[in-house]
């Protein structure tokens, strides 16, 4: 789910806009002022609406890149604090009658309690001095560099998700042992397997760098008979698509890992509140700045979707 443009956002009403209308009379604080005086003689905006529009909208396309933990599991917006699923534990579809609905019977053995109290925060801070003399283009900088830390601060958060999952509550019941080798073509097969002896499918393959180059050196991705060309793109170093599942790669994700997951149950995000800027400040010690915030919870729903794969070579 791709955070909403500030456009957009202040159509609707919500928290993130009821904090946007607040932050448009801190004409005073600091950082605000300057970013809005600096991108006025630049010409990008008129007001100081706008240039909340355009922190927002920068910080939003700088933290994109690195929210891939949205990439691998279930995201749905809510107002609540907290959402129960239930979890059925063998339903089985009856049909009644011919021509009839057809509905699910089944004992629903447990439930998950998701509660939206997790936050992902990144900050910045200057010294009223430092912004005095503060260029556009430095505002600029450092307005990205805090979309890309929470970009980084939120997938980490997803990933440990499922690092946690106890290894006997997997696919196949432990993680597969690559024995040191290479991610490769069997490897990947080994995943898929894995999630599909549980009669689901996986959907997507969440791997480190590392093992998406180790795939690329192998030459059963460069052959049309094994993967699409449409699906390999060696001259910017990615792979979209392989055995139905779409490729999330990102450092962020433990090198010597690999995940193949069945993003449609295996979990959710709760999103309660979307990337938001807010003003940051510590007057006693002369310290201003902004920080960008997402508030949301996530939960396992059903771990032996999850395959994870171990012990794969970390080098080339």
């Amino acid at each position: 789910m791709k955070p909403k443009l500030f456009e957009a956002l202040m159509q609707k009403q919500g928290e993130q806009r009821e904090i946007y209308e607040k932050l448009k009379l801190k004409a005073e604080h600091p950082f605000l002022k300057r970013y809005c005086e600096r991108g006025v003689k630049e010409g990008l905006f008129s007001d100081m609406a706008g240039a909340l529009g355009r922190m927002h909208d920068t910080l939003v396309q700088a933290a994109y890149p690195e929210l891939i933990g949205r990439n691998i599991i279930t995201v749905r917006p809510t107002s609540e604090a907290m959402e129960r699923f239930p979890l059925a534990a063998k339903a089985v579809a009856y049909r009644y009658a011919e021509g009839s609905i057809t509905r699910l019977s089944g004992k629903k053995a447990t439930t998950v309690d998701i509660n939206t109290d997790l936050l992902a925060e990144s900050s910045d801070e200057w010294t009223r001095e430092y912004l005095e003399d503060a260029s556009w283009n430095v505002l600029d900088m450092a307005n990205e560099g805090v979309g890309r830390a929470i970009g980084e601060d939120e997938t980490n958060a997803i990933l440990a998700l499922y690092a946690a999952v106890a290894d006997a509550d997997l696919a196949s019941g432990a993680p597969i042992n690559q024995g040191n080798a290479a991610m490769d073509w069997d490897g990947l097969l080994a995943l898929h397997a894995a999630v599909r002896g549980e009669n689901w499918r996986p959907t997507v393959l969440a791997i480190s760098e590392t093992q998406l180059h180790q795939l690329l050196a192998d030459d059963k991705f460069v052959h049309a008979q094994y993967l699409p060309s449409t699906q390999t793109d060696l001259e910017n170093g990615i792979i979209t698509s392989v055995l139905g599942m779409k490729v999330q790669a990102s450092t962020l994700v433990p090198n010597g890992t690999a995940y193949a997951i069945d993003t449609r149950v295996a979990s959710v995000m709760l999103l309660r509140r979307d990337i938001t800027v807010e003003d940051w400040e510590d007057v006693k010690n002369g310290k201003y700045g902004v920080r960008a915030t997402t508030r949301f919870g996530v939960g396992i729903l059903r771990s032996s979707v999850i395959a994870k794969m171990v012990n794969i070579k970390t080098s080339l």
